[in-house]
């Protein structure tokens, strides 16, 4: 796969796409990006992949884009460099059209294109030692795309500092931030990972499918019309097979209970 620059692992309900450019620090380049797409469609095109988790080989998740790549860009004409841009847009649209979550586990440095990468995720877990940023502004170049993404995450004036001062932030300011979801330290960071990919991988793969397309179709919709979208979801969500057997097991513990009053709500 891309010469091994991604590996890619299933255990389980689990797969582990692995950025495998340590000496490099796992810096983007052509191969990378080709590996993360070939992953994301081996692992989309396997039905027992319940949780995709994404991390990176070596001391960092990933440093950016590869020297190589800043080179390409500066000798490029701007229909070369629209089409490279366009191709880091596409897996990020691939990592949003995914049924599955996508959780990006970050120790070391999360830097420009890495910690877009990571940002582009479902959901983000930290090491307590990570680094967060986004440096481009000191290239004089923008965080254009993965803009779209952060403005969703946090709000206009903490996204608008992130992309302009371009310095680095701790695990736990992210956290603060709102950037990523739980920081864990060092030592357990590998367990607690593995751990909460497999509690993910058991909830209903259908609920959490159609929870995500919910939620992100609703970006940029009316209330009226974020209601209605969530009307339709809901209405198919109780035909699923999770749902029905899931109703069922409830009610029957109900049924079973000597005090179903006193049973804990679902």
């Amino acid at each position: 796969m891309a010469e091994h620059t991604v590996i890619y692992e299933v255990s389980g309900n689990v797969a582990t796409v692995t950025l495998n450019r340590p000496e490099k620090k796992n810096a983007i380049n052509d191969a990378l990006l080709d590996g993360l797409t070939s992953a994301l469609a081996e692992a989309k095109n396997d039905e027992s992949v319940r949780v995709v988790v994404l991390r990176g080989a070596g001391t960092d998740f990933c440093s950016g884009a590869d020297l190589s790549a800043l080179k390409k860009i500066s000798e490029s004409s701007i229909y070369e460099n629209l089409e490279d841009a366009e191709r880091l847009a596409m897996l990020f649209m691939r990592i949003r059209s995914m049924d599955v979550p996508i959780v990006a586990a970050v120790h070391g440095r999360a830097l420009a294109g890495g910690c877009g990468l990571a940002t582009a995720c479902d959901m983000v877990l930290a090491s307590a030692s990570a680094r967060f940023g986004y440096p481009e502004v000191k290239l004089g170049f923008v965080p254009a795309m993965v803009m779209a993404i952060l403005r969703r995450n946090l709000s206009e004036k903490r996204a608008f500092e992130l992309i302009t001062v371009g310095n680095e932030i701790s695990a736990a300011e992210a956290e603060r931030l709102g950037l990523i979801n739980h920081v864990f330290e060092d030592a357990s960071f590998d367990n607690e990972v593995s751990s909460f990919a497999a509690a993910l991988a058991k909830r209903s793969a259908t609920a959490i499918s159609l929870s995500k397309k919910l939620l992100y179709q609703m970006d940029g919709m009316t209330f009226e019309t974020a209601l209605g979208a969530g009307a339709s979801i809901n209405a198919i969500a109780r035909m699923t097979e999770d749902c029905q057997a899931g109703i069922a097991k409830f009610l029957k513990k109900r049924e079973e209970s000597a005090n179903p009053e006193e049973k804990e709500p679902i």
